[in-house]
């Protein structure tokens, strides 16, 4: 069989990522190629992404090329990834997830402000929301780009710290300081790498299942079940993380005002089975508990 051409971004980090993909697939005696591709995304980075007005910014052109026969598979970081996908394109596996942990980064000068004092710089609504349940007063910036990027606007902006995924600082052997954020729930299947095929290309996509984790398929299955039963796009703020734990699955999630002001939390222990959608059943409870509407007000504000 002629080598696999993987497909991915061209930033540092899902470079990364596709040679991670690759590294699998080479241990399975198989020849790879990475193919780089510029995405719409990363050309307009002065915008905040949920101004956009699109989901899957990041993946629509690893899509087009999917779908095109110039790449073989596609990977992404998964919580980039919308729950509706193009005709034809498939998620198909899972690498198991290493960090899905939210952190805070200071810089120097504002190292010794308490939490309530930083003003922050993040683009997403979900860290904005989740900080703002805690400290209602912070003011805000956008920041957009790569891990780099978001970095050097750090030190330039008029701002005092910026939130990432610790994913991204890990992969990329950042010696960066950084504080965990415990109040954060991460964005459905952060830290999370995950491969797309053409549904017509069955040979190819079996290969990929050999590389197939199946704990963090199960976990990641039920985080955006969650999410696209209550319609979130990637810009909601909207958090979801299910951890098994011994021969239970622990599912924590919340669905939070803009504001942060209201939020519907949700922490359950439960015994996982196949046939049941359990991301949907407790997505169903929040919006039975005035997620309905708290959705509809998020609609209309963004």
């Amino acid at each position: 069989m002629k080598s696999i051409r993987i497909g991915t971004r061209n930033s540092a980090l899902a470079l990364w990522q596709a040679r991670e993909v690759a590294r699998h697939l080479q241990n399975n005696n198989y020849l790879t190629e990475i193919v780089p591709i510029v995405s719409s995304g990363d050309k307009n980075l002065n915008q905040p992404l949920y101004s956009l007005g699109i989901t899957g910014v990041f993946t629509r052109d690893l899509d087009v090329a999917l779908l095109n026969d110039e790449i073989d598979i596609a990977v992404h970081s998964l919580k980039d990834v919308p729950t509706q996908l193009p005709q034809n394109v498939e998620m198909i596996a899972y690498l198991e997830r290493d960090y899905p942990q939210d952190i805070l980064i200071r810089k120097e000068s504002a190292r010794n402000k308490e939490l309530h004092e930083l003003k922050l710089a993040t683009s997403s609504l979900r860290r904005r929301a989740f900080w703002l349940r805690h400290y209602p007063t912070t003011e805000f910036s956008d920041i957009r780009g790569n891990i780099q990027t978001r970095l050097q606007k750090l030190e330039d902006g008029n701002f005092d710290a910026t939130i990432l995924s610790l994913a991204g600082i890990k992969r990329m052997k950042m010696e960066i300081d950084y504080e965990m954020l415990p109040i954060m729930t991460p964005a459905p299947s952060q830290g999370v790498i995950a491969v797309a095929g053409h549904s017509d290309k069955p040979e190819i996509n079996e290969i990929l299942r050999q590389i197939n984790h199946e704990p963090t398929q199960v976990c990641v299955e039920i985080e955006r079940n969650f999410l696209s039963t209550l319609e979130g796009g990637c810009t909601a703020p909207i958090g979801a993380f299910a951890e098994i734990i011994g021969d239970q699955i622990r599912f924590t999630a919340a669905l939070c005002s803009l504001d942060g002001k209201n939020c519907i939390a949700i922490d359950e222990n439960f015994e996982y089975n196949s046939s049941e959608n359990f991301g949907e059943k407790f997505a169903k409870v929040v919006l039975e508990n005035g997620g309905k509407e708290l959705m509809a007000e998020i609609k209309s504000q963004i």
